[in-house]
């Protein structure tokens, strides 16, 4: 169980499914389809939906790019976290939103699985808290004509890893979206 106190919650994260990141992106509908059903059962379950929504030079603020992907709506109760790094902790507010709420462990959905995907994910466990995958909802674009695998294998590879990942005090694991209850617990 996560190793922060006094924090029972559990928290769906949708990571950068802004317009800029999801365009070129590997199974984009289905992953998209995914993170809305997603969503929608975390709002059924009262669960708290935390948007991260990434900022550089291809993702400027205010830009279409930058955009959530239409298919998605924020409502006004759900926080928006804004980032500038990989992991949606660094030198965010994050952590307050998360603590604010009881949070301690995480379901985390989005894109880049190579990138901002992968980095929160040991963001979170390293400060503690349980952190699962949904492997079906998740995704990459294909950056195989820079030496990296293609797209579905870096997503097969991730979830592979993440489903064996351990830390004291901590669990991770890998759930699909059909498989997701927030009624249960998370993890291994």
């Amino acid at each position: 169980m996560t190793t922060l106190s006094n924090r029972p919650k559990t928290a769906l994260l949708v990571i950068d499914v802004q317009n800029g990141v999801m365009g070129e992106s590997y199974d984009r509908d289905r992953v998209v389809a995914n993170v809305s059903t997603l969503i929608d059962k975390a709002r059924a379950a009262e669960v708290p939906v935390v948007w991260i929504q990434h900022n550089s030079e291809e993702l400027q603020t205010g830009s279409e790019s930058w955009q959530y992907v239409p298919e998605l709506t924020r409502l006004d109760a759900e926080p928006l976290v804004q980032k500038a790094f990989g992991d949606s902790f660094e030198d965010t507010e994050l952590e307050s939103v998360l603590a604010e709420r009881g949070v301690g462990a995480l379901v985390l959905s989005g894109a880049q699985t190579d990138a901002c995907i992968r980095s929160t994910l040991h963001g979170a466990l390293v400060r503690g808290y349980d952190t699962t995958l949904v492997s079906d909802a998740h995704t990459t674009e294909d950056l195989s004509p820079y030496g990296a695998p293609p797209p579905e294998k870096v997503i097969d590879h991730t979830n592979l890893y993440w489903e064996y990942q351990t830390a004291p005090g901590r669990t991770a694991g890998v759930v699909t979206t059909e498989e997701l209850d927030f009624a249960a617990p998370t993890g291994d």
